[in-house]
């Protein structure tokens, strides 16, 4: 399918923006909202969440580990079709059109629209979190640094806000539902091929670092139920004599800073992150680690959050350093301590009343009994796992840039469209059934999900 350019375009008057199709009309959003301040009388109504990847959805289908206010009495009410803009992370374009009647922070800015047929809400919502409007939301909010901006409400309604026709605008809405469809399936099945590879790969690794590589050895029982039998030249230890916890701190802050990333598959230097991430703004006080110490995040140990440290750096100072002894290979114990054999004992010596803060403190994990091969072996079984593992990395690599292209494409499309700059009225678009439609909002809820849980762990901050 070839999409051309509409045949006549004019200025915005918006440099970011640049020509928009002559019939368009571009008016300041003051022209289309209004600010509303309604409160809630009892706080019992749907509590909303507001940020720059899923816009506005409930709360309770997201996993929020943050302290929840003893009260939600005096929140702002907000209804469906109202535009709810998060003032402190506007900047991001955490912002969007609620499809729901709920609460949402007092902090927050709820705008509601002054004709409702002006704008269909899934064109506008589209429209307002492309990444051209960013640079508006950044130009137009105050603050000493970034993390500090906020877009208040005479500066958002400064802004000027594109209106096609509105028949327009629901082709518009139309084909990217379609098109949205489509791609979503395909980063399904790629996301299905990911997990299939890294359940091959967790198998591998758990059967190498509790059996070995030699098929033909001989067992004996460990005496630990999660190992089962190993090789009767090996040892079973308590963690506890094989590492000890370091904490020592920065006083400077002028150490490399290290990130755990899920991205990244463990502890990251901070110049490979991407820009967008945030930092802390001071490092001192944080922990210091060396090459090769193991790095526990000790809210995520149930889920086998540990890091081999890749150089020397400064590191959260909610995190645990360990330290090996002598005759310790870190990368055998990292990948210990990350497969999915040793999970549930992790989870039996968490403690916490709900798991979104969960911990493993130092003096429970100590007591965890782990196999202990010769050193030789150790380093061995190291090699072999990754030559086993090369080609299946390989392949999740090529899944993961597929994905990350097809995704690249999307978010061009969409602004393409919410913007202009190509001409959809002549589009044959399939009838999309109200089923697909709910497979759409599913899917792209469950990647947005884990778009958002991994930018938490890459933006671990003190």
């Amino acid at each position: 399918m070839r999409l051309a350019p509409y045949p006549e375009y004019k200025d915005s008057g918006v440099p970011w923006l640049g020509e928009i199709p002559a019939h368009w009309l571009e008016k300041r959003a003051k022209y289309f909202f209004r600010e509303v301040d309604e409160r809630s009388q009892t706080g019992e109504e749907e509590m909303l969440s507001v940020s720059h990847i899923t816009g506005v959805t409930p709360r309770s289908h997201k996993n929020v580990t943050m302290f929840k206010a003893e009260s939600n009495v005096g929140d702002k009410l907000c209804r469906p079709g109202d535009l709810v803009i998060n003032t402190m992370w506007a900047w991001m374009a955490a912002m969007g059109i609620s499809n729901h009647a709920g609460i949402v922070s007092p902090s927050y800015g709820v705008y509601r629209p002054r004709n409702s047929e002006s704008h269909d809400s899934s064109y506008l919502d589209r429209l307002l979190r492309v990444e051209s409007y960013r640079s508006e939301y950044i130009y137009r909010s105050t603050g000493i640094r970034s993390s500090r901006l906020r877009l208040y409400p005479n500066n958002f309604l400064d802004i000027k806000v594109i209106c096609p026709p509105r028949e327009e605008q629901t082709q518009i809405t139309r084909f990217l539902d379609w098109k949205t469809a489509q791609i979503n399936k395909f980063i399904r099945n790629k996301r299905r091929l990911i997990e299939l590879l890294k359940e091959q790969k967790q198998s591998i690794i758990n059967q190498a670092v509790t059996r070995g590589i030699n098929p033909e050895v001989r067992l004996k029982p460990s005496g630990v139920e999660w190992i089962g039998d190993i090789p009767e030249h090996w040892e079973v230890r308590r963690i506890k004599i094989l590492f000890r916890e370091v904490d020592a701190r920065s006083k400077t802050g002028e150490e490399e800073h290290l990130s755990m990333s899920q991205k990244h598959g463990g502890l990251v230097r901070s110049s490979q992150l991407e820009e967008r991430r945030l930092m802390s703004e001071n490092y001192i006080g944080g922990k210091l680690c060396k090459t090769g110490d193991i790095v526990l995040n000790r809210l995520k140990a149930h889920l086998g959050v540990f890091a081999l440290a890749p150089c020397d750096g400064v590191i959260s100072p909610d995190y645990t350093v360990l330290r090996p002894a002598s005759g310790i290979e870190p990368l055998y114990y990292e990948r210990l301590l990350r497969s999915t054999a040793i999970r549930a004992e992790l989870v039996t010596r968490c403690k916490g009343i709900v798991e979104g803060f969960w911990r493993l403190y130092t003096n429970d994990f100590y007591t965890i009994r782990v196999t202990l091969p010769p050193r030789d072996e150790q380093t061995r079984i190291n090699a072999e796992i990754s030559r086993r593992l090369a080609h299946i990395e390989s392949a999740i690599s090529r899944a993961d840039r597929e994905i990350e292209l097809i995704q690249e494409y999307r978010s061009r499309l969409i602004s393409d469209a919410v913007t202009g700059k190509i001409d959809l009225r002549g589009v044959e678009i399939p009838e999309i059934s109200a089923e697909e439609l709910l497979n759409i909002e599913e899917e792209t809820a469950e990647e947005n999900a884990s778009h958002e849980e991994e930018i938490g762990d890459e933006n671990q901050r003190y």
